[in-house]
Order: structure tokens, then C-alpha cells, then sequence
């Protein structure tokens, strides 16, 4: 048999950090990670804590966090359980919504240099490695999960990825260690208990060794995909333009495999999950090529894949604004909406003349109908066509700042001041922090 500790100890001392966070479910593998943990901290001097994500999906969950608590409390390790609130009715899969809120919660845990433990073994990796299959994944969706990556501002290590659940199972029930089980592992409509129930068995009987030929694959995808990031990485440097856009013309002369690459290294760079090659394909033919005239966009996500100035903006999606107004008030920050930032109207470095009614300066984020005379130009024009002229892509122009005198455009926050508000009483600084 495995010996579970030992291999443990092995993945620990691979690192130098001497405090270790579990993400503890109850399951038999986190059940036997917080064993194994509690005789490596009193071997070895390590500093350790668990977190219990309450998902609230199940009527058994206050049992697993009292279970999860009780076990703690035996070892003498901290817990923490956080309760997550899901929104089952967005639209996205209960298992996507459950991991993103775990996750997010776990990471407030993990500080710097602290390694946080998960309990996934090879039997999740077999599961993994098979969606991905069904899904057409390449090289990098194929890496499946990895045994350790950056996490938070620390480490995330997966220490029984090439651990069998029945080895697993069989420590546990040598060390008379009790666990929970989640109901909702039984339901084959959901597709990891479908293949971990009906599929992996009779691949484990037909090849024996198939848990090691997977986990060799997806160690041979992921050092695949690392070089291939590493041979166009300066291909993406190339064709970046200095405020995180890609260059069109650039894209233009790769061959269609590097581009789709390119595309695919400038969206992981945003943190976004990787798009299909149908959705690098859409990018290509329906944003980037669209016609001259066209204000194309992609929704990927919370994302959106804009076209401006011939170049590819990944941008986030957000909320109308335009119907906002407020006043605004000297040497007083404003907050302005949809955490676009602060305006301030102060005295320092005056480039605008403050009117005889200063009551009545007010903001606004809708451009329509309204017009202006930069400094330094003759005539009026439509502040549709000065965004134009500055170059505001688009999507930014209902989302900046205007500050107005009654019926009459002052400013419009970092492009220009209007001729006829001219000084030096005041200038308006928009803080986007």
C-alpha cells in the first residue's frame, strides 16, 4: 500500500513556506489531508488552518460545517467556515458558480508565501482530463489541473493529484477517520459523477495503469503549452500597443494558428477563461474584420471584444449611465458611478474660470445633443465628433465625465477645457482609482 504520509511529506517539503491553509469539505480527501496535516504540523513545526466554504446547496450543509468544526477542534486546528450566497438563476452552471465562490473566498485566506492545500486526487485529474476531451480542448485545456500554481499571493498545491480515491479511502478507513458524502455525487445527469461512476471504472479495469498514462499526458500538455507561450511571447510583445490593445496590422500578417495563439495569450493575460476556437475565430472575422463602419463587439463572459482605431480592446462590460447627474462642489470629491472613480473641482493649478454661479455646475456622462470649443480651436463642434478627434473609443464615451455650467459644456474630464470657461480658478481631476 501507498505511503500516504510519506508522499505528503514529500510534496510539503518541496517548499519553503511553514504555514499551510487547507480548504477543508468534509470529503474524504480533504478528511484525510487534515489528518495528514495535523501529524506533519506536529512533526515538523508548521503553522496551519482550514476553511470550510458553506455553499448552502444541500440540506446537510450545516452538518458538514459542524462535522468540519468538530474534527478541527479535535486536532486542534483552526476553522473558518464562510458562508456564499449563489445565484442559481444566472444562467451558469451550479458547479461554476460553486467553484468561482469558492475560490474567491479561499483566497482571502492565503497570504503571502502561505500554501494553500486541496484535496483533488488522480481520479478528478481522469475526470478533468475527459471534459476537456469532450469539449475539443487543446494543449492547455488537456493540462487539465496542475499540482501546484500560483494562487492569492501564494501557492496553490494539489498533493494527492497522482493519489488513487481508493488509496485515499483506504487510509481513511485504516486511520478510522469518518467523512461526509455529498448526495449530489450520485447524480450521473451531472457530467463528472457520469464519467467517475460509469466511466473511469471500466477504464481502471481494462488498463490498470490509466491513472498514470492521464496525469503523463496532462504534465506533457501543460510543458507543450508552456513552451508554446514561451516561443510567442515575443510575437504578443510585438503586437500589444502600449495601452494593452492588439494591433490589427500586426495580426494581420501572422498565419492564422500564431494569431489564434496571439489572441489566446492577450486574453489569458486579462484573466479570462480561454475562448474555443470558435470564439478566437469570431474575434477574428466578426470584430476584427468587420466593415470600417461597423462598432463591432463580442461578449466573452463579463468581457466584451471591441474594435477601435484599428486595434482589439478587451474591455469589461458594463452598466448604462448615461441618466446620471449630480452637482459638484469645490475641493470636493464627487464619487462617480459604477466605480468609474472620484471628480474633484480643486483651486490648484487653475486652467478652467470658475462662472458667477458656481451652484450651478453639475456632471453628467451623456454626450447627446451637447457641444464645445476646445482651447485653442475656432468653432463649435458636436462632442460626438471631438470624442472622435481625441480618440475615445466608443464604449468610454457615456462613461466620461462632463462637467457642465446649466445647459453649457465646461470640460470634459482629461481631453479639454472649453474656450469660453477658460482661467485659471480651478481644474477638474478625475481620480480613476
Amino acid at each position: 500500500m501507498l505511503d500516504l504520509y510519506s508522499h505528503f511529506c514529500q510534496q510539503l517539503n518541496a517548499y519553503s513556506s511553514r504555514r499551510f491553509v487547507l480548504a477543508l469539505s468534509g470529503g474524504v480527501d480533504s478528511r484525510a489531508l487534515l489528518s495528514l496535516l495535523a501529524r506533519f504540523r506536529d512533526e515538523c513545526g508548521a503553522s496551519i488552518a482550514a476553511v470550510h466554504v458553506h455553499h448552502g446547496l444541500s440540506s446537510n450543509a450545516d452538518h458538514w460545517a459542524e462535522c468540519c468544526q468538530a474534527w478541527c477542534d479535535d486536532s486542534a486546528i483552526p476553522l473558518t467556515v464562510e458562508r456564499v450566497h449563489l445565484d442559481t438563476q444566472c444562467g451558469e452552471s451550479i458547479e461554476k458558480l460553486a467553484r468561482d465562490a469558492r475560490y474567491a473566498v479561499l483566497a482571502k485566506h492565503v497570504q503571502a508565501n502561505d500554501v494553500l492545500l486541496l484535496g483533488q486526487h488522480a481520479d478528478d485529474q481522469i475526470e478533468t482530463f475527459l471534459l476537456a476531451l469532450k469539449r475539443g480542448s487543446g494543449p492547455k485545456g488537456l493540462a487539465s489541473m496542475a499540482p501546484s500554481a500560483p494562487f492569492s499571493n501564494g501557492l496553490m498545491l494539489r498533493p494527492l493529484l497522482s493519489v488513487k480515491r481508493a488509496d485515499i479511502e483506504a487510509f481513511a478507513a485504516k486511520n478510522h477517520l469518518t467523512w461526509v458524502t455529498d448526495e449530489s455525487n450520485d447524480d450521473v445527469r451531472y457530467e463528472r459523477n457520469f464519467i467517475r461512476h460509469q466511466v473511469t471504472p471500466i477504464l481502471s479495469q481494462r488498463w490498470p495503469s490509466i491513472h498514470q498514462a492521464v496525469q503523463r499526458s496532462a504534465e506533457l500538455c501543460a510543458e507543450q503549452q508552456a513552451l508554446l507561450d514561451e516561443l510567442l511571447r515575443d510575437e504578443l510583445v510585438q503586437a500589444l500597443h502600449y495601452d494593452g490593445s492588439l494591433k490589427l496590422d500586426t495580426l494581420s500578417a501572422k498565419s492564422d494558428g500564431v494569431r489564434r495563439q496571439i489572441i489566446r495569450q492577450w486574453l489569458a493575460n486579462h484573466q479570462m477563461v480561454m475562448p474555443s476556437r470558435k470564439h478566437t475565430e469570431m474575434i477574428w472575422q466578426e470584430v476584427a474584420l468587420a466593415t470600417a463602419d461597423a462598432n463591432p463587439k463580442l461578449k466573452l463572459g463579463e468581457r466584451e471584444i471591441r474594435r477601435f482605431d484599428n486595434r482589439l480592446y478587451c474591455v469589461e462590460e458594463s452598466r448604462d449611465i448615461s441618466d446620471w447627474k449630480s452637482p459638484i462642489l469645490l475641493e470636493q470629491n464627487l464619487p462617480l458611478p459604477d466605480g468609474l472613480g472620484v471628480l474633484n473641482l480643486t483651486q490648484y493649478k487653475g486652467e478652467i474660470r470658475l462662472p458667477e454661479r458656481v451652484e450651478d455646475l453639475w456632471v453628467s456622462f451623456n454626450p447627446e445633443g451637447l457641444s464645445a470649443c476646445p482651447v485653442g480651436r475656432i468653432g463649435s463642434r458636436k462632442l460626438k465628433k471631438l470624442f472622435q478627434e481625441y480618440g475615445v473609443p466608443s464604449w468610454l464615451r457615456r462613461r466620461t465625465p462632463i462637467l457642465m455650467y446649466q445647459d453649457k459644456v465646461v470640460a470634459v474630464a482629461n481631453l479639454f477645457v472649453d474656450r469660453d470657461f477658460s482661467g485659471q480658478d480651478c481644474t477638474l481631476v478625475w481620480d480613476k482609482r
